[in-house]
């Protein structure tokens, strides 16, 4: 996909789940992955992957050079959190912008949250993550963590032009090895990189999506 496509998009809807029944894992058994706790939910669900995108994780790590590591901040979302997410965004939007339609209102929020029918976090497949130094600091990436479009100013897209040098170098750094382990990035967002889930199926020309969403347990 060349063009910015909004999880929102009816394309991503239309692509059929094969679901493969692979498990969630925790990626903080180990210890091969830094694991940050800012978004640790109720049920200590944002530890779990399925193993698949776990262990290409663990490869995109091994590329990186010496000093620098990935830094893990969210995998798995419950369903029931990732619609509170949506909904809470949504009506965001919906205050800022009391002209706008509903249909707006929901593509607009995709940008940020994905609609929970088809969230990527629901079916392990999706990772939120950084870059960081041998002592767990992380490294500059132009933007906060799950810095919204607006806050940003448009600076949290990936490929955002009013960012530093040495953010858009660590961003290249990040995506170079994240791609070459098999994930793909929403663009919106520089951190939210998948595998297997249906808008991975549609970016990679895959017939179908491995993973769809899971109930933890």
């Amino acid at each position: 996909m060349t063009e910015i496509v909004l999880m929102s998009d009816p394309r991503v809807a239309a692509v059929p789940v094969a679901e493969s029944g692979e498990g969630l894992v925790d990626v903080r058994r180990g210890g091969s992955l830094l694991v940050d706790a800012r978004k640790q939910d109720p049920a200590d669900a944002f530890a779990y992957l399925r193993s698949g995108v776990h262990e290409r994780l663990l490869k995109a790590q091994a590329l990186l050079p010496d000093g620098v590591r990935l830094l893990f901040v969210e995998g798995y979302r419950p369903p029931a959190l990732q619609r509170e997410y949506f909904e809470e965004y949504a009506g965001q939007l919906r205050a800022a912008h009391p002209g706008w339609s509903a249909e707006r209102i929901h593509s607009a929020a995709s940008r940020y949250v994905s609609p929970p029918d088809i969230a990527p976090h629901s079916a392990g497949a999706a990772v939120d993550l950084t870059l960081a130094d041998a002592d767990g600091r992380e490294l500059d990436l132009g933007t906060r963590m799950n810095a919204d479009p607006e806050e940003s100013d448009g600076a949290c897209y990936t490929h955002a032009a009013n960012i530093g040098e040495e953010a858009r170098a660590n961003r290249e750094r990040l995506g170079a090895v994240l791609t070459a382990a098999g994930l793909v990035n929403y663009p919106t967002e520089w951190w939210h990189w998948s595998f297997g889930d249906r808008y991975w199926a549609l970016a990679t020309g895959a017939p179908a999506a491995l993973y769809g969403p899971k109930e933890i347990g």
